[in-house]
C-alpha cells in the first residue's frame, strides 16, 4: 500500500519542510561549487549574483526552519523568501535574455569583479553586476538542453512556490 502524498504532506512540520528547502539550497549552492572547481566553470557577473540570492534563500529557510514561528511568523518568512525568488527569477531571465542575443548585440566586458570592488562604489558595482557583460553570454554546462541560467529560473520558481505552499499549509 503506497503512502498518500497529501498525508505525508499534512504529517510534515513546517520546521522540517523549510529545512528541507535549506538542504535544497545547499546541495544547489555545492553543486555550483562543483561546477567552478572541479569543472572548471568561472561563474560571471550575473551567476554570482544569482548565487547570492540563492544564499539568501537558503538563509531565510535555515531560520524559519530554527524558529519555527507559528502561522503569522510562517507566512512572513514565505512571503520573504519568494520575494527573493522573483528577485532570482529577474536575475535569471536577465542573464537567459544576454545568452540568446546576437553576437554583434551582447554588452563588452567590463572591469573584474575584485577591481570593481577595490575601486568602485558598491552601487555602481551592484549596477554593473546586474548590468550583466560579454562574459555573461558565454554557454557553459547544460544538462538536458538547459544552461546555468535555465536551471537557476527553474530552481527559483521551485522554491518560490515551495515556501509559499509551507507557508499557507494548514497545520
Amino acid at each position: 500500500m503506497k503512502p498518500d502524498p497529501l498525508k505525508v504532506w499534512d504529517g510534515m512540520s513546517r520546521r522540517w519542510l523549510y529545512l528541507l528547502g535549506a538542504l535544497t539550497v545547499a546541495a544547489l549552492y555545492g553543486s555550483a561549487l562543483y561546477l567552478q572547481y572541479v569543472l572548471r566553470q568561472d561563474p560571471c557577473p550575473l551567476c554570482m549574483v544569482q548565487r547570492v540570492i540563492f544564499i539568501a534563500i537558503g538563509i531565510a529557510f535555515f531560520i524559519a526552519g530554527l524558529h519555527n514561528a507559528g502561522r503569522i511568523g510562517s507566512r512572513i518568512y514565505s512571503v520573504l523568501i519568494a520575494l527573493f525568488a522573483v528577485g532570482g527569477v529577474a536575475v535569471a531571465a536577465r542573464h537567459i535574455w544576454i545568452q540568446h542575443l546576437p553576437k554583434d548585440e551582447v554588452p563588452g566586458c567590463g572591469p573584474g569583479l575584485e577591481y570593481m570592488l577595490q575601486n568602485f562604489p558598491m552601487a555602481e558595482v551592484w549596477q554593473e553586476l546586474l548590468h550583466g557583460s560579454g562574459e555573461c553570454a558565454a554557454k557553459g554546462w547544460t544538462f538536458l538542453t538547459l544552461g546555468i541560467p535555465e536551471w537557476s529560473l527553474v530552481w527559483y520558481v521551485l522554491l518560490g512556490v515551495f515556501a509559499v505552499l509551507v507557508g499557507w499549509k494548514k497545520r
